[in-house]
């Protein structure tokens, strides 16, 4: 019964999570945000001490809970598991802690962290990892599916459905998918090797988890020594010759109970089913908690910390195509120091944007974290989509007022590729579309008034939105284009 109601809140929790990734119409935000805000890594990065509360909390009275039905990538990894094992039943075994690789792997993650080493930090978090592999092969695939459908109902005078612009990821995309591949082949493979030898997030629960008030505990008196359970542990934490569970391993799947045929494994409070520590394991057991506990906090305080930039203006220079010199981030952002420290590169903002203005960064100091674009479209200041749906705290939650009075950038005009003077022709399209009204058309010699009128920019007034770039006639280089700012302003 256990092990049922936990298959189906996993599948629960993992359908919802994959539908924020592919909801394009924002409806499902509001129902299923808060399964995005529970994870733990963007929890601790947004300081959303309640969720990192109730998770330690969860995880003390139940095991990693978490793993085996919140984090979407260990119920994709269950999935792979299962279609593994139908090809060979009884197909796992025992097999001791690699305690030097785990704590390897998680130490390593840490200093990353600290030491803002982006690309290490994106590559094992668990749901961000599983949330750039659903925008990247599937929703692409979804987008497509709807287009055929809104087609179809164009065509029966039905709009219920509306087609979508959709595009295929560029070759970094592949980076994710190879990532997820090999978690996929492993758990097909071994189960949950990934998860106990790899996750940070798995090893930093399996600290707390040894000392969970309910636990799998098998009762020596019924267990006949079969050993099936071992077989068909996918944690490989079961050792059936000592009677024993690794319980920093174990991921509360409830497999082994629904498996023993003698009724001989139990989720229950182990001191009353089982012998007593020794006093070295009590010691060994202290020194890990006070190890995972301290790490903990330092992940805590690291979220916490005061944040500096230099807050200087990118450096103003004509150029025929927009190589920025400084990558724009979302309002809401407050700017590069506070975005590449919190953003997890999840890319749930990515999937949100309902003017695809965010792309994936292709650098290695930030690789896959959004940054603004404006070939698509560009940032309506009455749209905070973005904001509403971080879950790490990288992006602020803003009003669509706040969003007006914020500098994310300023725009540059490039006389070289402008249509007036390029062709002679009257334009002004980037002074009509500008919502903020910092630019002007003022007269290209200023001694003769009736000359061609070309765009004047007020960086004091310019919110870096984009409408300019992406409205601008210009081709193949637009004559106007937004430089990012490091750190946003308020006007």
């Amino acid at each position: 019964m256990l092990r049922k109601i936990r298959i189906l809140l996993a599948v629960a929790c993992f359908a919802a999570i994959t539908g924020l990734f592919l909801d394009f119409t924002g409806s499902l935000h509001p129902l299923f945000g808060w399964l995005a805000r529970i994870q733990l890594l963007p929890a601790l990065l947004a300081v959303n001490l309640g969720a990192v509360a109730a998770l330690i909390v969860a995880t003390l009275l139940f095991g990693r809970i978490y793993c085996s039905v919140l984090c979407p990538l260990g119920v994709l990894q269950d999935g792979a598991a299962a279609l593994g094992k139908r090809a060979r039943k009884n197909r796992y075994a025992y097999s001791p802690e690699k305690r030097w690789l785990r704590y390897g792997v998680f130490v390593l993650f840490v200093i990353a962290l600290v030491a803002h080493v982006h690309a290490i930090v994106v590559l094992l978090a668990p749901y961000s990892t599983y949330g750039r592999f659903v925008r990247t092969l599937l929703a692409p695939l979804y987008r497509s599916g709807n287009n055929l459908l809104a087609g179809i109902a164009e065509r029966m005078d039905s709009y219920a459905l509306y087609p979508v612009e959709n595009w295929l990821p560029g070759l970094l995309a592949l980076l994710p998918l190879a990532v997820v591949a090999a978690v996929c082949l492993l758990a097909w493979r071994n189960g949950r090797t990934w998860c106990n030898t790899v996750c940070p997030v798995g090893t930093l629960l399996g600290f707390l988890a040894r000392f969970s008030w309910l636990k799998p505990v098998i009762d020596t008196s019924k267990c006949n020594g079969c050993g099936l359970c071992a077989r068909n542990c996918k944690a490989a934490c079961i050792d059936p010759k000592n009677h024993t569970v690794d319980y920093s391993r174990c991921v509360a799947c409830m497999d082994c109970l629904a498996l023993c045929r003698k009724g001989a494994i139990t989720y229950t409070h182990r001191r009353a089913a089982a012998p007593a520590k020794s006093a070295v394991q009590a010691d060994k057991g202290r020194r890990n908690f006070l190890i995972g506990a301290g790490l903990l906090a330092a992940g805590a305080v690291r979220a916490q910390e005061k944040i500096k930039t230099d807050g200087g203006l990118a450096a103003i220079a004509d150029q025929k195509i927009p190589d920025r010199k400084t990558p724009i981030v979302p309002p809401g952002a407050e700017g590069l120091k506070h975005f590449g420290i919190h953003c997890t590169a999840c890319q749930l903002c990515v999937a949100a944007c309902p003017n695809r203005v965010l792309r994936p960064s292709g650098d290695l100091t930030r690789l896959m974290q959004p940054e603004c674009s404006y070939e698509r479209g560009y940032c309506r200041p009455e749209c905070t989509k973005c904001s509403e749906v971080c879950p790490a705290g990288a992006i602020r939650k803003i009003s669509p007022a706040d969003k007006s009075a914020t500098q994310i950038g300023h725009a540059v005009w490039i006389r070289e590729n402008c249509v007036v003077l390029t062709d002679g022709v009257s334009c002004g399209n980037c002074a009509r579309h500008c919502p903020s009204g910092a630019i002007t058309m003022v007269p290209s010699d200023p001694q003769r008034p009736e000359s061609p009128k070309i765009p004047a920019v007020n960086t004091e007034r310019c919110i870096g939105c984009g409408a300019c770039e992406h409205l601008c006639p210009a081709r193949p280089f637009s004559a106007i284009y937004v430089e990012g700012h490091e750190r946003h302003r308020t006007i």
